[in-house]
């Protein structure tokens, strides 16, 4: 009898599933595959994992799927950011599936020896080992979700954005050769020769895949009984045969080998898709290879395939926008887009489109007419404004800053030149509590952060600024050495073979993605509560030291008790001065705060050693989950309330109309982050019978420097059924902050925070 060393991982993978039952099975040979691999060079480890999952996660073809490609992670594996940092281990999930199963003695003993070994060996664990005392100190939890704090770290690799344009014009047989011409470099030294090796390996791995399916649509083929079906089937099967052999030479093999590589690779977002993919689509549209009907149809299918491998904060596909290359097949491709957005409610993929003075007018007005029937798509982003920003920002050249990709929930990064990762929060407004007592968080009466000293030591408002600045400071120092940590730990634990095959200038370096090998290595800070610490300072300004109608102390006393028995200081408290209103003093100190934690934030990359390290004020119900942990605040808010949607007003707290709200919101300087939020809520009628005057509005908005624009076009009514009758409003999308959601699956706190937006009518 042959041992599992012998046997093909494939193999080995479907005889332990067949022969335990167990349904941790993949999981425990994973494990066991690492572990006989640990002392193993990084890139022959990874591979070996690879090995294991491709293409025993491959999930099967679907009736109706055009295109191949459907996947489920297993609880124990290896990834960029699908399920976690690098390697990773879902210990709760794990339990949870033992119990259900009822596990016997002995495996319940083989599943706590797996978890005792990834509780050190994970990545994220490996990374948390690292950091120093100071910053152990300033970060003391992981457990952003649910506990009180100012800051927390993240564990990812998110926002990576692969080089699609080479993989359409090498294709698999090209960049084989030119890993081989790679290795056979005479400057080529052991550790880039093995490098190169395993990534040659891994592009294995994706003609394999491409064998898989192939196999599996001729299997499926010769059982489906409806015509269509089984001629859909021979379509998947005839597309992928030829792509091992040769680039890409039509629509939908260059759609097929883009999307069984994002799989591959663990990536989530798909840049400039009207670049790479326009040129085959207008190719066989004009050469009557393909009609419009089936482009569509397509495209629908692919934007499928996205939404189920899901990821409501990522999935991001772009059109439009400066820079672009055969503009003229890029807009048919744009178009075509839109269209298979505007027709299917998903809320994924995420399509965004990039625009500018001039460009093709038709790409905005089916922008609009999409956002108008109810579609959250597509979101927005002014390249006017933008690719200047971007430039000043990261500190590159116009040239470069023309390919910035949004990712996630709205934060920019260099299509397949730089990473920028999102791997620390911070809450603005729970770092102005705490200084308001004394380093103590008034939530849990744990000391937290630094002493600020006692409010009588607060006695000017430049007093209170400076103390609340150290506070920010102190946290934003620490983030930024834990995402340098986190880097070099990953670095040194992956090379994330495919993805360092697909970014500048790691072929070049000979070096992987994480280990010198990107030209631009950033950061990214999630920064919230921005504005309620804005408003909550305003207020603090105008009532303690300018009007000296009230104590400092009396403010916080009254804070604490959640303005219970307060009830006048607290209408005090909501009149003062709001963000969103074009207020000068609400707005002048919004401004104040967007500046500090911006160029706080920008100070740390020199000092860490990155290329960049930004913030971003984006919101992916955070602003909820983060209000629920911060007391009540000098704004006017209640202990537990949502905090503002990243740089929107506090709800219900614009007041002064929607001129008055964009006249604020282009204020923030948009050269000093790397993306910020910009959701609103208007009414069907806006779009219906006074769609020439929301036109206007937007024009004069995006010339007055407005960044970008999320847009739910829904009434009050609606999402009131909708809460009272879930199960009637599946069909109900709103923009949450960064992403998109079916209104009825979100929490109930992010659903309040929607429904109190202010809708304008």
């Amino acid at each position: 009898m042959k041992t599992l060393n012998e046997i093909s991982v494939e193999a080995a993978c479907e005889k332990a599933r067949k022969q335990t039952g167990n349904p941790l099975a993949l999981e425990m040979l994973f494990t066991r595959i690492y572990r006989e691999n640990k002392e193993a060079a990084p890139a022959t480890r990874e591979l070996k994992c690879l090995q294991v999952l491709f293409p025993a996660i491959f999930q099967p073809i679907q009736a109706g799927d055009r295109l191949a490609g459907r996947i489920q992670y297993p609880l124990v594996s290896f990834s960029a950011e699908a399920m976690g940092l690098g390697y990773y281990c879902r210990e709760g999930e794990i339990r949870e599936v033992a119990r259900l199963a009822a596990f016997s003695p002995e495996q319940v003993r083989e599943v706590e020896d797996m978890l005792g070994f990834w509780k050190s060996e994970s990545t994220q664990a490996r990374t948390r080992a690292a950091y120093p005392p100071a910053v152990e100190k300033a970060l003391p939890s992981d457990n952003w979700t649910v506990e009180s704090g100012i800051a927390f770290p993240l564990y990812r690799m998110a926002g990576t954005v692969l080089d699609y344009a080479k993989l359409m014009q090498a294709g698999i047989p090209g960049l084989r050769r030119e890993l081989e011409q790679r290795r056979a470099g005479s400057a080529a030294s052991k550790a880039q020769s093995d490098l190169f090796a395993g990534m040659q390996a891994a592009v294995g791995l994706v003609e394999n895949a491409c064998l898989h399916y192939g196999a599996q649509a001729e299997f499926e083929a010769t059982r489906a009984a409806d015509a269509t079906l089984k001629e859909q089937l021979h379509g998947i099967s005839r597309t992928l045969a030829g792509l091992p052999h040769n680039p890409p030479a039509t629509f939908r093999e260059a759609m097929q080998l883009f999307w069984l590589y994002v799989l591959l690779s663990g990536t989530w977002n798909y840049g400039r898709m009207d670049v790479y993919l326009g040129p085959y689509l207008a190719r066989d549209l004009d050469a009557g290879i393909l009609g419009e009907a089936e482009a569509l149809a397509l495209l629908q299918s692919l934007w499928q395939l996205m939404h189920a491998y899901s990821n409501q904060f990522n999935n991001r596909v772009f059109v439009g926008g400066m820079g672009r290359a055969n503009l003229a097949a890029a807009d048919r491709f744009a178009l075509l887009a839109l269209e298979a957005s505007r027709s299917q409610s998903l809320n994924q993929p995420q399509l965004s489109l990039r625009f500018f003075a001039g460009q093709n007018p038709a790409l905005m007005t089916k922008a609009i007419t999409s956002l108008g029937e109810g579609r959250t798509f597509p979101i927005l982003y002014n390249d006017d404004v933008n690719v200047p920003a971007v430039a000043k920002a990261f500190h590159v050249s116009y040239e470069e800053a023309v390919d910035y990709a949004p990712f996630g929930c709205g934060e920019y990064v260099l299509d397949h030149r730089g990473v920028g990762t999102p791997n620390g929060v911070i809450n603005l407004m729970k770092c102005l509590e705490v200084t308001l007592h004394d380093g103590v968080d008034p939530v849990t009466g744990i000391a937290l952060g630094i002493a600020s000293g006692k409010l009588d030591s607060l006695a000017t408002f430049q007093d209170l600024w400076t103390a609340y600045c150290r506070q920010v400071e102190y946290h934003v120092e620490a983030l930024a050495v834990q995402e340098k940590i986190e880097y070099e730990v990953v670095g040194e634990t992956s090379p994330f073979l495919l993805l360092s095959l697909l970014y500048d200038d790691c072929l070049e370096r000979g070096l992987p993605i994480f280990q010198g090998g990107v030209r631009y290595l950033g950061g990214t800070l999630e920064t919230y509560g921005n504005i309620n610490a804005a408003d909550s300072l305003a207020a603090l300004k105008k009532l303690v030291y300018d009007e000296g109608r009230y104590t400092l102390r009396q403010i916080v006393a009254a804070c604490d008790a959640n303005f219970h028995g307060h009830e006048s200081l607290l209408r005090e408290l909501r009149r003062a001065p709001k963000f969103g209103n074009d207020d000068d003093q609400a707005d002048s100190m919004a401004q104040e705060v967007h500046n500090h934690i911006c160029r706080a934030t920008m100070a740390q990359a020199a000092k860490v050693g990155l290329d960049s390290y930004l913030a971003v004020i984006i919101n992916n119900w955070a602003n909820a989950l983060f209000g629920k942990t911060t007391a009540a605040s000098p704004d006017g808010r209640l202990a537990g309330e949502t905090l503002a949607n990243a740089i929107n007003p506090s709800p219900g707290m614009d007041c002064s109309g929607i001129t008055a709200l964009l006249n604020s919101l282009v204020k923030l300087d948009p050269e000093i982050h790397a993306g910020a939020v910009q959701n609103m809520k208007f009414s069907r009628s806006m779009f219906t019978q006074h769609r020439p005057e929301l036109e206007a509005l937007l024009t004069g908005y995006f010339r007055q420097g407005g960044t970008q624009a999320m847009i739910t076009v829904v009434s009050r009514g609606d999402l009131e059924a909708a809460m009272r009758e879930p199960e009637k409003w599946g069909h109900l999308m709103v923009r949450v902050g960064g992403f998109s959601a079916r209104f009825i699956d979100l929490p109930h706190e992010a659903q309040l925070d929607v429904l109190h937006r202010t809708l304008y009518e």
